[in-house]
């Protein structure tokens, strides 16, 4: 963790910085941009705590910030938190790189597979919550705290700390970044959790986030969902489901959160082919299962990434070909490393709509 720094404080006065916010903002003295980088398809998390921090960096130290965006946001309830609270984010690909600009990667570690930052330039500061682990060798400032049940509360911690106004738009985007990590399970938040929903509802705009809530969803959300349901198979606890044609990589995702909702199910797994990968996504009612830490050890000795929450968690693996019989392989490889993981015997999958019923149905 950072050294004590003896340093200014935001009210000039001569201080020794133990508050994680002061030393985040004291390290930066020496650069003259801050650039803000998460993981790829940013969620609600990342962008509000990105969101959050720019505000901490530009009213306390008065330095120009710049929020980037790792591959693109194709889940309809985030672009529209995008579109709605006007966020501006630029491609990561489109930075350019500078020795005077501080690199904060939110929200994500270095070399999780969960991001394209290739890390060209030193990075200042990595700011998470995340079970998986990364490689933080040498970065200056870190804040990992993985009892969290979101970034968007540390953040909101950073901003309480210096005892900053916070606008209505930066508020709406932490809360929503909170509520939509929290997913549904109030319970696994913490005490700083709870605090700053707390601090921030009397100043968030509760039209927007309903708008958000509720924004429409593309037919192909239900094209993807129609594909799942066919192909859902049900191995004792776990419900495993392919797609074949992912139209893009966090529709995954939204199908597995509607799988686990299943009767009688405790896992849930979504694999779809999105070009030349296998995305995966996977959810748990299981309270302590660290399903990052599971998927991560399921797929990395098929060249694949993962990485995620207790009950959530995100990765995929390289296609060497989209052909059939490829794909049936790698599928075949995969149903058989999460089935040894659960410890669930190997069966053949009884099918969660059975075919004659599909037939039926499609008459």
């Amino acid at each position: 963790m950072p050294r004590q720094i003896i340093g200014t404080g935001v009210n000039g006065s001569r201080t020794s910085i133990s508050r994680r916010s002061d030393r985040f903002l004291a390290g930066l003295a020496e650069y003259q941009s801050v650039t803000f980088v998460s993981h790829v398809h940013p969620d609600p998390d990342s962008l509000g705590s990105m969101v959050g921090l720019a505000h901490l960096v530009e009213t306390c130290l008065d330095m120009p910030t710049c929020i980037t965006r790792d591959g693109q946001i194709s889940r309809a309830e985030n672009r529209a938190m995008v579109e709605t609270l006007d966020i501006e984010l630029t491609p990561i690909e489109q930075i350019a790189w500078q020795p005077d600009m501080a690199v904060v990667m939110v929200d994500s570690q270095p070399c999780t597979g969960r991001h394209s930052f290739n890390g060209n330039v030193s990075m200042y500061a990595v700011i998470d919550h995340h079970q998986t682990p990364g490689e933080l060798e040498g970065i200056p400032f870190l804040d990992i705290r993985r009892g969290l049940g979101a970034t968007c509360s540390l953040v909101t911690r950073y901003l309480m700390e210096q005892d900053l106004d916070i606008p209505e738009r930066v508020a709406t985007s932490l809360f929503y970044g909170i509520e939509t990590e929290l997913n549904g399970y109030p319970r696994d938040a913490s005490a700083l959790d709870d605090g700053a929903l707390h601090f921030l509802y009397p100043l968030i705009d509760k039209d927007l986030v309903a708008r958000i809530r509720n924004t429409p969803l593309p037919e192909s959300y239900f094209e993807a969902l129609i594909q799942a349901l066919q192909s859902s198979f049900i191995y004792d606890k776990m419900i495993l489901s392919w797609i074949n044609d992912l139209p893009n990589p966090e529709l995954a995702a939204q199908v597995v959160e509607q799988l686990v909702r299943y009767e009688g199910i405790e896992w849930a797994v979504c694999a779809g082919i999105c070009n030349d990968q296998m995305i995966l996504s996977m959810r748990t009612k299981a309270a302590g299962a660290h399903a990052g830490e599971l998927l991560r050890q399921v797929v990395q000795k098929m060249g694949g990434k993962a990485g995620g929450h207790d009950r959530r968690a995100g990765g995929s693996i390289p296609l060497a070909s989209i052909s059939s019989s490829a794909i049936d392989q790698v599928q075949g490889e995969l149903r058989r490393r999460l089935l040894k993981a659960l410890q669930i015997e190997e069966t053949r999958g009884r099918r969660m709509v059975p075919r004659k019923e599909m037939l039926q149905n499609m008459v």
